[in-house]
């Protein structure tokens, strides 16, 4: 999936394929009333996927602090952890949650070590033709 490649700092794969399929996106969600409050200190934002958030809000020109949870993020505003969460979650409504803001698209992506795509390369670009074609 893109958000765990988005998150790696590993760089020695490239990306070969969006297989177009897990389709979600990530998102700023959090309680509606977040939209119109005011804040007298940083923001709190939880989130599994903290590099994604400090990307977001830094585009924004935002200070806040990223907290990086794992497991059921959605569950640091309802425990007052946090403001809101970065995330992909389906169970934003199930918590009270909206999402605020759409950040990027996510799916699954086909992707190959930097070495393995020079040793076997012929291999590789022919899985790649057959799940364009379809042919799987």
């Amino acid at each position: 999936m893109l958000d765990t490649l988005d998150e790696s700092d590993f760089d020695d794969y490239y990306e070969l394929l969006d297989l177009e399929i897990g389709k979600c996106y990530f998102a700023l969600a959090a309680y509606p009333e977040y939209r119109t409050k005011t804040f007298n200190r940083r923001k709190r934002i939880t989130s599994k996927y903290t590099k994604t958030a400090k990307e977001y809000f830094a585009s924004k020109q935002e200070d806040v602090e990223i907290i990086k949870l794992e497991g059921s993020v959605e569950l640091g505003p309802v425990v007052g952890l946090s403001d809101a969460i970065v995330e992909t979650g389906s169970t934003l409504k199930a918590n009270g949650l909206e999402v605020i803001e759409k950040i990027s698209d996510i799916s699954t992506r086909m992707v190959v070590n930097k070495v393995a795509l020079k040793y076997k390369k012929d291999e590789i670009f022919k899985l790649v033709d057959a799940l364009k074609k379809g042919d799987h």
